[in-house]
This record gives C-alpha cells, structure tokens and sequence, in this order.
C-alpha cells in the first residue's frame, strides 16, 4: 500500500459493501454494517470507489486494511479495487452457502458470516 501523509484512515480497516438488489447484496450490506457496529472497522462507500472519487481512493490508500465484500460471484467490488489498483480483501457471501435469490437472511445468518469473516481477517 502506499504512503499516507494527510488522510484521517490511517491504520483503520475500511470495509466496503455490494448493496445490491437480491438478497446477498442485502446480506453483505448488513454484514458490512454488524462489522462497523462491533468495532471492526469503518464502513465507507463502494460507489464512491466505483466513481473514482479522490478522497475515497485516497482513505483507501491509507487504510490498514480494506475489506471488500460482494453479494454475489459478479463481484463488482473486487472488480473496482483491482481496476483502481488497491489492495484489499474479498469475501463473497455465495462463499458461506447462501444462495442468490433462495436463501431468507435472518439475524442468525447475518451473524455466522459476520463471524466466519472475522475469523478470516
């Protein structure tokens, strides 16, 4: 990663989310947030990323670390680190047995993957 002189991301863990319109896209969304919400890291904007906001690329530079979560295989968000040359850490919700457009995400389901991401991190 590269040096930061001036942003305020330095050594936190900045974690990314697809929201997308089916339902892994809501899982990773609320995975994403239950992470902020336990002290893991700060949740922040993909479609800013996705955008090629300045300040965004720039945090994300700065960051100890970028977690990128995606709904689903499409995986829109590695595909916007990689195209933006950062390096960060991908997870797909489809990879904890949930299926697109099938599974219900209950509580239950939104913490195992929580907890199986933390355990990876």
């Amino acid at each position: 990663m590269s040096k930061c002189c001036s942003c305020g991301s330095a050594g936190v863990m900045l974690i990314y989310s697809c929201s997308g319109a089916a339902n892994t896209g809501f899982l990773a969304d609320s995975v994403s947030r239950k992470l902020m919400q336990d002290g893991v890291g700060k949740m922040t904007c993909l479609a800013a990323m996705g955008a090629e906001l300045s300040g965004f690329i720039e945090s994300a530079k700065c960051a100890q670390k970028n977690i990128v979560i995606d709904g689903c295989p499409v995986a829109c968000g590695k595909k916007i680190f990689e195209g933006l040359n950062l390096s960060f850490e991908h997870f797909i919700t489809t990879d904890f047995g949930v299926e697109k457009g099938k599974t219900d995400i209950t509580k239950d389901i939104i913490e195992k993957v929580t907890t199986e991401i933390v355990n990876q991190i």
